[in-house]
């Protein structure tokens, strides 16, 4: 397995070691040159790792998610195909570079350099963020090399563990569950060290131990949430667990967000900016689906999610047209209007030609002349509040666990709308004039509990704009919100896929232990039960 060979690649924070070597003069060698280290320190991996992290992320993977929960529709070169699920082959970049020889590599090195100067802070981290990224691998492919993988020489090609072995663990294969190896990290967080992260190379939290605490703490709960229909009760006992820490132990505000920041220069610009802006940039816009779920109720949060469009002549809603259908909405003051254009998933031709007639990506996503980051800098979000709160509510209306479920889903969508830059008091206007949207039957029986659970995970699928792997897990979970086929489906039987296909790289160069046959894209992974 190439992956496992190779330092990892980085993307903004790039680590060049200067390593030196002189046999003819090795009978001097007997100091060790400060300038020279033979490996890297944790507080170098710790940058690269926290941005490969976000990177991989917001880069194909997201690009190919959003376009199967119909974020977006893909309208040319790879989105094109990719929108109509034709997704197999390529992801090699993903699976070995931005993962395995990237973020998962960095991630272990880091481990190995904090252990060996007693930095139990940084291996805390560590942990952290390779829990993260095996959690993303393993939920989007199934199967995948974990317990024996990052190993380096010591074992090219490493043994597939099922993804059940890597959620739950398997103590007779020597397979560490996820959650326990999130536990770890936490506990070496509260150990002391020679040496902590600072405001200089952690570009997440800014070295706060407490903030990579709640973000250990969350995840905890997103990983209970993924596996909570295969095992509930697993799931309800983790939650359980953190909600009993206390709200100071998780993210519980929108500051507290784990989320990977990057610039406006060229180099630093976020992967969905560089992709959507700099390098295709009539590849992708806005899906109708999305469009007409959130102009329904005049959603707030549109306008930051995606660009406007000018404003046709006669305003109706919505006007069709060869190229997309423009749907115009009231705008923030009286008298004015706001205009865009959506794409059918899956239509034939390459949508509007002129850019200004697309609504793409906005300023939540992408960044502004106005937001940290400036254009081109917006984060990519990873786990965060909102996304906390719709688990909670999610878990205590399903698995009975702590809380109010209509107050946790009105605290949800709170706290994504002012995320995305909605004013506090325009969202409680927003909810006096649409009350059934964060109301709840409360009723008991199974098929009110569907009702109310597709309300939740509609609202969480739009506050998940941006990151499309998060909308991808809970859609394949839950089955909500409802997503018609895309026009003139492809892929595998012509459904939408349900799991991503191991890279050609990665069946060739582990053979014996790629799964045989291979899995293809209508193949459910473990968690997600019909």
């Amino acid at each position: 397995m190439k992956s496992h060979k190779i330092i990892g690649f980085t993307f903004a924070a790039a680590v060049i070691l200067g390593i030196t070597s002189c046999d003819k003069d090795k009978f001097l060698d007997v100091n060790t040159d400060p300038n020279n280290p033979l490996v890297a320190a944790p507080s170098n991996l710790l940058p690269s790792t926290a941005i490969t992290t976000g990177f991989a992320n917001g880069n194909e993977i997201n690009r190919i998610t959003s376009l199967l929960v119909q974020h977006v529709a893909g309208t040319g070169t790879q989105s094109a195909p990719q929108d109509v699920y034709n997704i197999r082959g390529g992801l090699d970049n993903q699976w070995q570079n931005e993962l395995y020889a990237g973020a998962l590599q960095n991630a272990q090195s880091m481990i190995e350099a904090a252990d060996r100067l007693n930095s139990p802070a940084y291996a805390g981290i560590g942990k952290l963020l390779k829990a993260y990224n095996f959690a993303m691998t393993t939920d989007l492919w199934g199967d995948i090399p974990y317990s024996q993988a990052l190993q380096g020489l010591g074992n090219l090609q490493p043994r597939f563990d099922t993804q059940q072995d890597i959620y739950k663990g398997n103590a007779a294969l020597g397979v560490q569950s996820l959650f326990d190896l999130v536990k770890e990290g936490l506990a070496d967080l509260d150990k002391t060290s020679t040496f902590n992260p600072s405001g200089t190379d952690d570009p997440i939290y800014g070295g706060s131990l407490v903030k990579w605490k709640k973000m250990g703490n969350t995840m905890l709960l997103k990983l209970a949430n993924t596996v909570s229909r295969r095992d509930p009760d697993l799931a309800k006992s983790i939650i359980n667990e953190v909600l009993n820490k206390g709200a100071a132990s998780y993210i519980s505000a929108n500051a507290d967000d784990f989320e990977v920041p990057f610039g406006s220069s060229v180099g630093s610009r976020n992967p969905i900016y560089t992709f959507n802006y700099d390098n295709r940039t009539t590849d992708i816009l806005l899906s109708q689906r999305l469009l007409d779920s959130m102009a329904v109720r005049n959603d707030p949060r549109l306008p930051f999610f995606f660009t406007t469009t000018p404003t046709p002549d006669l305003k109706s809603n919505p006007q069709v047209n060869p190229t997309g259908t423009t749907t115009t909405l009231p705008g923030p003051t009286a008298g004015t209007f706001l205009t865009f254009t959506g794409y059918q998933n899956g239509t034939p031709g390459a949508g509007p030609g002129v850019l200004a007639n697309r609504s793409r990506y906005g300023s939540y996503v992408i960044g502004s002349s106005t937001t940290p980051g400036g254009v081109g800098g917006a984060p990519i979000r990873l786990l965060t509040n909102f996304q906390r709160l719709f688990i909670q509510a999610e878990s205590a209306l399903i698995l009975g666990t702590q809380g109010d479920p209509q107050a946790l889903l009105r605290d949800a969508v709170r706290a994504s709308m002012v995320k995305a830059g909605v004013a506090d008091v325009a969202v409680t206007a927003y909810f006096a004039a649409n009350p059934t949207l964060v109301t709840l039957s409360g009723r008991t029986d199974a098929a009110s509990k569907q009702k109310d659970l597709n309300k939740i995970m509609t609202q969480k699928w739009i506050a998940w704009v941006g990151n499309g792997y998060e909308a991808y897990n809970d859609y394949r979970r839950t089955g909500f919100p409802r997503l018609a086929l895309a026009l003139n489906p492809q892929g595998d039987n012509g459904t939408l896929p349900v799991r991503f296909v191991y890279p050609a790289s990665e069946s060739s160069g582990n053979a014996n232990n790629t799964p045989n046959p291979l899995p293809g894209t209508a193949e459910r992974v473990w968690w997600d039960i019909d």
